[in-house]
């Protein structure tokens, strides 16, 4: 593995399996409610993955039969000096979301407020039985600050994303799963990271720069209007065609042979 450039806070682990990169909440006595130490760690660790060359694919997950994680750690929201210090602080769900590689989050447990934004800002989620998906900011006086109304809406849409950040009530994983929060559920914790790595293994061995423009092509169908994203999808298409991973790929299938992606 890389030599990390940063210190990791002791609540936070990450390892890298073959081309995947785990990045682990380790904070389960707390269920694994996020300080502004492990912030800044999180964010540090999103900007290592996105810059590695090594690292094709990030799974997020948390240790702990109970939460995956219970958002930010309300005790540590008395420390900012000031509400302008609160709003400057470092926003782990931005550093997810801009991960440039393709990103998992293997939700075993809680996933509320803060937690469930950062389980949304990943590309694709699984989440164990046991799992409850809530925006419960409103029962304490406040809404999210981490994107939860635009990725909820985007997500499950108005009137369900509606319904949980008006009340702040959880959902069950069945109805997460209906609803599109997640798009696999696992008895167990073990039995999900296993199916969640054997699908970043799959992700991995796929050409990288396409895998990166395929997370550009999703992003653009999600935000942009339909016109300007196809435009978009057709200009990522060229951009593509014309790698030496795309002659590769080519040329494999013509010598009927595994192809061997390099990532040019």
């Amino acid at each position: 593995m890389s030599t990390l450039p940063f210190e990791l806070d002791p609540n936070v682990s990450f390892e890298i399996q073959g081309m995947t990169a785990v990045i682990c909440l380790a904070r389960p006595e707390k269920l694994n409610a996020i300080t502004p130490s492990m912030s800044v760690t999180i964010s540090n660790l999103a900007k290592f993955c996105s810059e590695s060359p090594e690292i094709r694919v990030v799974v997020l997950t948390a240790l702990g039969p109970k939460a995956f994680c219970c958002g930010s750690d309300i005790k540590e929201l008395d420390t900012y000096e000031s509400p302008w210090a609160h709003r400057m602080k470092h926003d782990h769900c931005d550093a997810i979301a801009e991960i440039t590689k393709p990103t998992i989050c293997a939700i075993n447990g809680y996933a509320m407020g803060g937690g469930l934004e950062l389980a949304l800002c990943c590309d694709i989620r699984a989440a164990t039985k046991n799992a409850l998906f809530g925006a419960p900011e409103i029962k304490l006086g406040w809404v999210g600050g981490g994107g939860m109304a635009v990725y909820l809406n985007k997500t499950i849409g108005a009137s369900k994303a509606s319904r949980m950040l008006f009340t702040g009530d959880p959902v069950d994983s069945a109805t997460g799963l209906a609803w599109g929060i997640v798009d696999e559920l696992f008895d167990t914790r073990d039995e999900m990271l296993a199916s969640v790595i054997k699908l970043a293994e799959t992700i991995g061995s796929r050409p990288p720069i396409a895998a990166q423009t395929a997370k550009l092509n999703m992003r653009a169908a999600v935000n942009m209007p339909l016109d300007q994203a196809v435009k978009y999808e057709r200009d990522l298409r060229t951009i593509c065609f014309y790698t030496q991973d795309a002659a590769e790929g080519k040329l494999a299938f013509k010598e009927k042979r595994t192809p061997m992606f390099k990532g040019q």
